[in-house]
């Protein structure tokens, strides 16, 4: 068997690389993998033409990985005619060089391991270049970021190098982006429903909206009172509950159904939203647990449902009043941490833009930079955003109070970065604040109106990127703050006579 020699022989002490790379590593590799092609299959999940230290090294990966992925022979023989005029790999010395990567080829059951030392490897390499970018901007004192700012900065690099393997992702080939939508649609066919996003829970919503998508942010609006923190809290303990989990053949681990949720609770405390979450379960109203107003057999149901739902993976953070920024940083360190498949931000509004806003910029400038920070996370992290916001007071000044899309406030930063809008909208809620005077006929009318109304609600999507605009039927028990697929839970009606 021929041995390879490490090109960094051929240096002096003076001149030694003491970068982290392993030229003897990438030999092995190359040598394993145009030995037998199938080693390909094995290795690379693990590293791809990037992770190589040698230039030429890169490039005989990257065409080896590309015939392989054709379906056809990559061997010294077919790279000698692809390398023939090569001037770089003639300078080491040309078809010869291949030859001998052949020759010096290791079992193929070690292939997999020299992969992880190659990536290994090119990881440390990053994380050096990235320490060095970080202490240099720190060190310029002509950078007028703030030290806060350029923390989060750094904290969303090192995010990146961890889960891509590389700080900055850049261009990306038509092929890999095709390959990730034909992954999407085989993932959409085979799942119950046909959903290419994370269901909702809800039958009707997910016909509309093919699930929760990842990248999107999704904008749920409406008036005060209309139930949106209860339907934002419906859809995320629904997908924390169904949440179960897998892990590929590389190790990593993601959910085969549901999610882990984190969520971002601006205007209630976890506690709060805790009872809500136990009323909706138990049965019990909110308003009974709030006061301690239970009897022994509902304080049973409560006491069971806490039981069950402890140890769903729903994170609640409720601290009020903070940047987008830290709002990234923490939801950053919830992937890492424990993993992460939801962001739930209630609400949008109560975000702070940071101190890099000033407050002359305006209110309108400030939202812009919120929604941008948010679309930007949910395609950094790969999972949906799923943010609230509220309607301006202008839907109250009509006779038809059913929102739209210039009822957003600050709308033309919302709507344009959104890539769903919806409206939640109860019209029994204005229906019931108009009742006539009791004995005449217009009572009558109303009441049957009351009657119609009762239990019902709305989820008007008003932008769509993916799909059609539409309107969501669905039912509401207010006294446990639950919506629900309309004709399945109308039982829930009946909790309320």
């Amino acid at each position: 068997m021929v041995t390879l020699t490490d090109s960094s022989a051929y240096l002096t002490p003076d001149d030694v690389d003491t970068t982290p790379h392993s030229i003897q590593a990438e030999q092995a590799l190359l040598g394993a993998l145009l030995y037998d092609n199938e080693v390909y299959h094995r290795i690379g999940s693990i590293v791809n033409e990037k992770h190589f230290y040698n230039p030429v090294h890169s490039r005989i990966y990257e065409t080896a990985a590309r015939l392989i992925e054709s379906g056809k022979l990559a061997d010294a023989i077919v790279l000698k005619n692809r390398f023939s005029q090569d001037e770089t790999l003639i300078d080491i010395g040309g078809e010869q060089y291949l030859a001998e990567l052949l020759l010096a080829a290791p079992s193929g059951a070690t292939a997999v391991e020299y992969a992880k030392m190659v990536f290994d490897l090119a990881m440390r390499r990053e994380l050096i270049r990235l320490g060095g970018d970080i202490s240099s901007e720190a060190a310029n004192p002509e950078n007028e970021q703030e030290a806060i700012e350029q923390i989060s900065d750094a904290e969303s690099r090192l995010y990146n190098l961890a889960e891509i393997g590389s700080v900055q992702s850049g261009f990306e080939s038509f092929k890999t982006a095709m390959i990730k939508s034909i992954d999407m649609a085989s993932a959409a066919y085979a799942r119950d429903g046909g959903l290419s996003g994370i269901s909702t829970g809800l039958i009707d919503m997910d016909r509309q909206l093919g699930g929760l998508h990842r990248s999107d942010l999704i904008i749920l609006a409406g008036r005060p009172s209309m139930g949106k923190t209860s339907l934002a809290t419906n859809i995320a303990f629904h997908i924390a509950k169904k949440f179960r989990e897998e892990k590929s053949e590389t190790g990593v681990s993601k959910a085969a159904d549901g999610g882990r949720v984190g969520f971002f609770s601006l205007e209630m405390s976890s506690e709060q939203l805790a009872t809500r979450i136990l009323a909706e379960q138990s049965g019990v109203p909110s308003h009974k647990i709030r006061r301690g107003d239970i009897n022994a057999s509902e304080y049973g149901h409560i006491r069971d449902s806490a039981e069950d739902i402890s140890n769903i993976p729903l994170h609640i953070d409720d601290t009020g009043g903070i940047s987008i920024g830290q709002l990234a940083a923490r939801a950053r360190r919830l992937k890492r941490m424990s993993g992460l498949d939801l962001i739930v931000v209630d609400y949008l509004q109560l975000l702070t833009g940071g101190k890099a806003l000033k407050s002359s910029d305006g209110r309108v400038q400030e939202v812009s930079a919120i929604t941008q920070g948010l679309k930007a996370i949910a395609k950094e992290l790969d999972i949906p955003v799923l943010a609230l916001a509220q309607l301006s007071r202008q839907v109250e000044q009509r006779d038809d109070k059913r929102p739209q899309l210039s009822d957003l406030r600050e709308s033309g930063s919302i709507e344009q970065d959104a890539d769903v809008v919806m409206f939640v909208f109860r019209e029994e809620y204005y229906k019931a604040r108009s009742e006539p005077s009791e004995g005449t006929q217009e009572h009558v009318t109303w009441q049957e109106e009351m009657d119609r109304l009762h239990g019902k609600a709305e989820v008007i999507v008003g932008k769509q990127r993916h799909g059609p605009i539409g309107t969501i039927k669905l039912s509401f028990n207010a006294n446990i703050t639950k919506f629900g697929n309309l004709a399945a839970d109308d039982r829930y009606n009946d909790l309320d006579h």
